[in-house]
């Protein structure tokens, strides 16, 4: 028997997103945002307030690039979602981690996390239902430890999910079915 409970964060888990920018100054913001997701195969949605220092820098710059994050570096995923980078500029330095700017977008990729989308920023969705901040996904890129041939391996990325009822971060790390095919055994019932 189901009981009503008192959240309305009832879809879970989220994925654990870094969103990285550049400052004004040239300095790297990153943020994290367990609301975001995929809007069509080249497109994304980043469900994100314009007060957020992150959001002003990508309608500056015209760009952002999303990383996933992944169990080695769950204390700086944490760290990149507790602290401010309006009271905070060098928050990024203080991570530890480094970064490469972009070739194709006016973005840092996060050298750390394994798998990065670099993406040109399309609109910002402000309206009582709007999404936030739109993006276009113009290419990915992955660490090779985390590929299996041209594919990339969930199992070797180690990517983590917040769960909204405990506030948990929890590893990604097992294959449960086959999409696409497990359900086909009950077509013919």
């Amino acid at each position: 028997m189901k009981r009503n409970i008192k959240t309305t964060e009832a879809i879970f888990p989220m994925p654990v997103l870094m969103i990285a920018t550049y400052n004004e100054d040239g300095t790297i913001d990153v943020m994290n945002a367990a609301w975001g997701m995929m809007l069509d195969r080249n497109y994304i949605a980043l469900n994100l307030t314009e007060t957020h220092k992150t959001v002003q820098n990508i309608k500056k710059r015209g760009a952002f690039t999303v990383s996933i994050a992944d169990a080695k570096h769950v204390r700086e995923a944490d760290y990149f979602g507790v602290v401010s980078a309006k009271n905070n500029p060098d928050k990024f330095e203080k991570s530890g981690l480094s970064a490469t700017k972009s070739d194709i977008v006016d973005a840092p990729i996060i050298n750390e996390f394994p798998i990065c989308m670099e993406c040109e920023f399309v609109e910002f969705q402000a309206d009582e239902y709007g999404c936030g901040v739109v993006g276009k996904i113009v290419n990915v890129s992955a660490d090779e430890e985390v590929m299996n041939g041209d594919n990339i391996d969930i199992l070797k990325v180690e990517a983590i999910a917040f769960d909204p009822y405990t506030h948990g971060y929890y590893k990604v790390t097992e294959r449960v079915g086959n999409a696409f095919k497990d359900g086909l055994s009950l077509r013919n019932k």
